[in-house]
């Protein structure tokens, strides 16, 4: 059972070189939400953090009486917590459409960049990986031509957890070739995005 945060404030744990930690750097930071945020590395925990989250992981997010340590959960929550900028489309087809875009995000592309970051992934899992990664990234590559943003109109929950990956393509080991063009111009505009910027830890920002 979680135990009720005795913070004033709003507080994030949150490992510096996690890509799901990172998805919620960037909604609170587009949110413009003031909160502290904890660094958590190398299996550190805090016992505020191990009372608050069952199950010892990042991110965790404490608000009030309010403990989530699902990085999806929190951005939902904090997109209707804090409704502007939305971040989810209003319409209930548009909302169940960037839903399962995000989870193709993490089937798709979350999964393997898991495995080539994982110390215990076996080489022959790490090149397989990164070569259906980078493959995949080309193939999509004419789609970010169509829209400003990752198929929409807007800057969205799905923007927020793509970015975190593209991001980390040189720790992945991955670099686009010529024909992905529109991804890396997509990847330009987000990359200067001010609250990509803002949401940015020290180890994310010495990789590029």
């Amino acid at each position: 059972m979680a135990v009720a945060n005795k913070r004033s404030t709003m507080a994030l744990f949150s490992d510096p070189s996690d890509h799901y930690c990172h998805r919620v750097r960037i909604v609170l930071a587009e949110k413009g939400v003031t909160v502290d945020v904890i660094d958590v590395q190398n299996g550190k925990y805090p016992e505020e953090m191990l009372e608050a989250n069952p199950y010892g992981t990042t991110p965790t997010l404490l608000d009030r009486e309010l403990n989530l340590y699902n990085a999806n959960v929190m951005m939902e929550y904090l997109d209707e917590r804090f409704p502007h900028p939305p971040l989810l489309p209003v319409y209930p087809v548009a909302r169940a459409n960037s839903r399962q875009l995000v989870q193709r995000i993490e089937r798709d592309w979350c999964r393997l960049a898991d495995i080539i970051l994982a110390a215990k992934s076996k080489p022959a899992e790490v090149t397989a990986a990164r070569k259906e990664l980078r493959e995949s990234l080309i193939g999509v590559s004419p789609i970010f031509a169509e829209m400003p943003f990752f198929m929409s109109e807007e800057f969205s929950l799905v923007d927020c957890c793509l970015i975190p990956i593209l991001w980390r393509l040189p720790l992945l080991d991955i670099e686009l070739p010529r024909q992905a063009k529109p991804l890396q111009e997509y990847m330009e505009r987000m990359f200067a995005r001010e609250a990509v910027q803002a949401s940015l830890s020290k180890f994310e920002r010495d990789l590029r």
